[in-house]
C-alpha cells in the first residue's frame, strides 16, 4: 500500500513542491516513470513520488497505470499543482476532484473521485500554521470540488496560486512540502485519523468555499466533497449527483449548508431532501471547537 505523490514537469509550482520534498528528507530512486526517477522515502518507505510530463488534470487513471507498469499499489493520491485564477491573488489551496457536469477539464462527466476529508482538513490547517511565521500574505482555503483526472482511489490536490509569479517562488512551495511531510509523519491514510472528527458534505457558497474554510479552522470537522452554488444554479445537481458525492466522501456523518449563500427555497429543499434520507443537516454550533 502506497501513498502516491504526483508531480508534473510542465508545472513550475508542482516541480518546486517536489524539489522541496526531496530536499527536506531522504529519498532513494526506485526505477523510472516516463523516463523520470521514481523516489521512495527512506524513513516512510510506502511514500512514493512520481513525475509525469503532461497536465495532471488530464492524466487519467494514473493509479491503474502505476499498478500495471510498476506494480505500485497506491492507496491515496496527492497531486502537487499550480492554481490559476483571473484575480491572481496569492493562494494556497486544498480540494477534492471530480465533475458535477461536463468533463471540460479532465476526468469523467458527472463523476466524482473518492476524497480524503480528514486528510484535507489537517493539511489545510498545517499549511496555515506553517505560513504564519513567514510573513507571506497568502490566502489559505479549500476549493470546491472540480476538474480531473479520474482515479479510483481517494485523491486530493494541493496548490500554489495564482499566477506565474507565485508558481516560480520557492517559499510557498516549501510551506506546502513542510506541511505534507508533517501530515504524513503522523497520518498517511484517511482511516488512520480519529473517528471523532465529523465528516460533512458541504453545499453552497463560492468556488473558494469561504464558509467551509472558516468552519474547518474554527471547529473539529472535515469537509469532503463541496458543491458550490454555481453548480446548483446551473441545474446539474440532483439527488443522483448528491448521492454520488455522499458515496465518494468516506465516513460521512452529515451535511453542512452554507445557508447565506443559498436561496431560501434551496435551503428548504435540501433540508427536506436530507431529512427524507435520514442524513443530518449539521450547523456550526453543533460542532466541537477545534483545540
Amino acid at each position: 500500500m502506497t501513498v502516491l505523490i504526483i508531480s508534473s514537469s510542465e508545472d513550475p509550482a508542482s516541480t518546486n513542491i517536489k524539489n522541496s520534498l526531496l530536499d527536506q528528507t531522504t529519498w532513494e530512486e526506485h526505477g523510472t516513470f516516463y523516463n523520470t526517477p521514481v523516489y521512495r522515502n527512506v524513513s516512510m518507505n510506502n511514500l512514493v513520488i512520481v513525475t509525469i510530463p503532461d497536465k495532471k488534470i488530464r492524466h487519467e487513471s494514473i493509479d491503474t497505470e502505476l499498478q500495471e507498469q510498476l506494480h505500485i499499489d497506491p492507496r491515496i493520491a496527492l497531486f502537487l499543482s499550480r492554481h490559476r485564477s483571473k484575480m491572481g491573488a496569492p493562494t494556497l489551496t486544498v480540494h477534492p476532484i471530480g465533475n458535477f457536469g461536463d468533463a471540460e477539464f479532465g476526468g469523467r462527466p458527472k463523476t466524482l473521485v473518492p476524497c480524503a476529508p480528514r486528510m484535507m482538513a489537517h493539511l489545510l490547517r498545517l499549511i496555515r500554521k506553517n505560513l504564519q511565521p513567514t510573513g507571506l500574505e497568502y490566502q489559505v482555503c479549500y476549493e470546491a470540488t472540480h476538474h480531473g483526472p479520474f482515479l479510483k482511489i481517494p485523491t486530493l490536490f494541493v496548490e500554489v496560486g495564482s499566477t506565474e509569479t507565485q508558481w516560480q517562488q520557492k517559499e510557498p512551495a516549501s510551506i506546502i512540502a513542510t506541511s505534507l511531510l508533517e501530515l504524513l509523519t503522523t497520518y498517511q491514510y484517511e482511516e488512520e485519523f480519529p473517528k471523532d472528527i465529523p465528516v460533512l458534505l458541504g453545499i453552497g457558497g463560492g468556488h473558494y468555499a469561504p464558509r467551509f474554510t472558516d468552519v474547518a479552522f474554527q471547529k473539529k470537522v472535515a469537509f469532503g466533497h463541496m458543491i458550490p452554488s454555481y453548480q446548483i444554479d446551473s441545474g446539474v445537481i440532483d439527488w443522483t449527483m448528491i448521492h454520488q458525492a455522499i458515496q465518494a466522501t468516506p465516513d460521512l456523518q452529515g451535511v453542512y449548508l452554507h445557508k447565506k449563500a443559498l436561496k431560501k427555497s434551496q435551503v428548504t429543499q435540501y433540508k427536506q431532501l436530507f431529512n427524507d434520507h435520514n442524513i443530518p443537516v449539521v450547523s456550526s454550533e453543533e460542532l466541537p471547537v477545534l483545540l
